[in-house]
């Protein structure tokens, strides 16, 4: 039991990565309050899962691109369960079309849910985190932050962000005890990648050199990894579990 005791915020938690995360750290002892976008049906499926493992789950439909809305739910999240151990920052979203095809609105909305949703969420939690001595946030980027990729310039661009700022706030953070690290996956079988071309996505898993995109499962194995005690010398750090789609 890893997390016995944690309180872990998860955003965009109903689905994919995020909840597969939530029910590994609900596995490893954490209570888990979630986040998400009008998925109620599914959020109280994974709640319920949550529930069954002797955990606490409380979720909310939360556009983390609302700075006010991100706060409050950080705030009800610290009057009903406790101030929160751990930030999973992992809500995401995406528009592919080609660079000279975007909108200034799509690409605020690509940049705004990513990187200045992650931004904020963050500094919602970091005081309390300040204020107890100790705390963990994982910012979930991507491997096409580290190598771009094409139909994906706002979005690449954001998780390139999503680094950077993981790098910055660890300098302030990590003397207070806080550790920020960030993990950059490869192809993982989601939502979002289940809109690819047909072609493209195969194209994608004839060039890996696993042969096959990964599971959610496999990058929640990650973040255990990073929140826990035996991720204590990570700082900073962008882990890339990626099957190879990026080597270095």
């Amino acid at each position: 039991m890893q997390l016995e005791g944690k309180i872990a915020l998860i955003t965009g938690g109903s689905r994919g990565i995020g909840r597969a995360t939530a029910l590994l750290f609900a596995r490893e002892g954490a209570d888990i309050a979630f986040c998400h976008l009008n998925d109620d049906g599914r959020a109280d499926v994974a709640a319920a899962e949550i529930r069954s493992l002797g955990r606490r789950a409380l979720h909310r439909s939360v556009n983390v691109a609302d700075i006010a809305a991100g706060k409050a739910f950080v705030a009800d999240v610290a009057r009903d369960f406790g101030p929160v151990d751990i930030l999973f920052n992992n809500a995401g979203m995406n528009i592919r079309k080609p660079f000279v095809d975007y909108t200034e609105a799509e690409f605020d909305s690509i940049v705004a849910v990513h990187l200045k949703g992650m931004f904020f969420m963050a500094q919602a939690v970091f005081p309390a985190m300040v204020a107890r001595g100790q705390g963990c946030i994982i910012n979930i980027a991507s491997q096409r932050g580290l190598k771009g990729a094409p139909n994906a310039a706002p979005y690449s661009a954001a998780k390139a962000g999503i680094i950077g700022l993981t790098r910055a706030l660890s300098w302030e953070a990590a003397p207070r005890g806080v550790r920020v690290n960030a993990i950059a996956p490869g192809p993982i079988t989601t939502d979002l990648t289940a809109t690819m071309d047909p072609a493209d996505r195969q194209a994608f898993i004839d060039a890996l050199p696993v042969g096959r995109f990964g599971t959610p499962e496999e990058i929640a194995a990650t973040a255990l990894l990073l929140a826990g005690p035996q991720g204590g010398f990570y700082v900073g750090a962008t882990l890339s579990p990626n099957g190879g789609d990026v080597m270095y």
